[in-house]
């Protein structure tokens, strides 16, 4: 496959909120050939940071990057908080065992759904063009002997179940409850991306593989809303290779990226394809070139890196985080030469 489309290549980035700093890490992307860069936003930096997140998007156009806006951390999913659960205790998902889903708010919850809304309005005011909705999924709680219980059970979602399916919703989750799941997260991007397209602002996804709720197997709910723009996935490998070593990083990467395509394709949607540059091992690196490389032949045209300068403001950083940021450098390099390589074979073959 070969969508030929404009190549766009970035990376996220965050863990800095000083703009001098930030200018200098992103004049850094900018001068080795990347267009796009994810920043966050998360609960903190909406109380905190709001004025300087604004002053960092608008560095970043200044340098011909173009701003996606991240949830990550927002609450609790994708993340690892949720000061909005502290406020409002009551929207708190529930297994389906009676426990809470500690950092998960309930995706029915009209109090989560204002506060989704309000963020929006923070987004707006920061400048930002593009909402990137980061891995949605539902959380699944596994017990020693074998047990699962699913999310979200809340009295109000059970409610919403026994309406729809005529029966009370099991403990466990069988494929009703499993079709529940994925519509209540489709439900909710269909409020949330409506919103913020009335704004003006462009919807992107990634469907985290393997997810419970949505993966890439069952997002066409989510692809199928008129209003999310651009359907990614993150086909990481580490873990993968770390339990097989001799996992095929290129095939795996190909084959995850060409699935991708084929469900952008099917919608009609631009798609966003994240290569691993954290947690990489050191003497590993090259994976990262060779995952650059596998999206790129399957014909994925936006290549996003999580994260800059291999993650290093964060746990799960690269082991050597200025080798990865130089290897994904190169990667990109390569991307792009073959970009422009295939350009000109297109412009050769039209001039004969």
């Amino acid at each position: 496959m070969d969508t030929a489309g404009k190549l766009h290549l970035g990376a996220a980035y965050h863990g800095n909120r000083m703009p001098h700093h930030a200018e200098q890490d992103l004049l850094d992307m900018a001068t080795h050939g990347m267009d796009t860069v994810v920043h966050m936003l998360s609960h903190t930096d909406w109380n905190r940071h709001l004025n300087v997140i604004k002053d960092i998007i608008g560095m970043s156009a200044d340098l011909g990057l173009e701003s996606w806006v991240d949830n990550w951390g927002l609450a609790g999913s994708p993340g690892d908080t949720s000061h909005f659960l502290a406020l409002y205790p009551d929207a708190h998902m529930v297994y389906s065992d009676g426990t809470i889903a500690g950092i998960y708010p309930c995706l029915y919850s009209p109090e989560y759904r204002k506060f989704s809304k309000d963020w929006i309005d923070a987004v707006e005011f920061c400048g930002a063009k593009t909402i990137f909705w980061d891995e949605p999924h539902l959380p699944v709680k596994k017990t020693p002997d074998g047990k699962v219980f699913h999310a979200c059970a809340c009295p109000r979602c059970r409610a919403l179940f026994a309406e729809k399916y005529g029966r009370e919703m099991p403990v466990e989750p069988d494929d009703d409850v499993r079709r529940f799941a994925a519509q209540s997260i489709a439900d909710y991007f269909a409020d949330v991306t409506g919103y913020s397209h009335a704004k003006g602002i462009r919807n992107a996804v990634c469907v985290m593989i393997g997810s419970y709720g949505v993966n890439l197997d069952t997002a066409d709910l989510i692809a199928a809303l008129p209003y999310m723009d651009n359907i990614g996935s993150d086909p990481y490998w580490i873990k993968r290779k770390k339990d097989d070593p001799s996992f095929d990083v290129y095939r795996f990467v190909r084959s995850r990226t060409e699935q991708n395509l084929d469900l952008s394709a099917k919608f009609e949607k631009d798609h966003n394809i994240w290569i691993q540059s954290y947690s990489n091992p050191r003497g590993c690196e090259d994976d990262i070139i060779t995952a650059a490389e596998a999206a790129y032949d399957a014909g994925a045209r936006t290549l996003l890196a999580w994260g800059y300068y291999g993650s290093e403001s964060n746990n799960y950083r690269a082991e050597n985080p200025p080798v990865a940021w130089s290897v994904l450098k190169e990667a990109f390099s390569r991307v792009r030469s073959m970009d422009r390589d295939r350009i000109l074979a297109e412009n050769r073959r039209n001039y004969r």
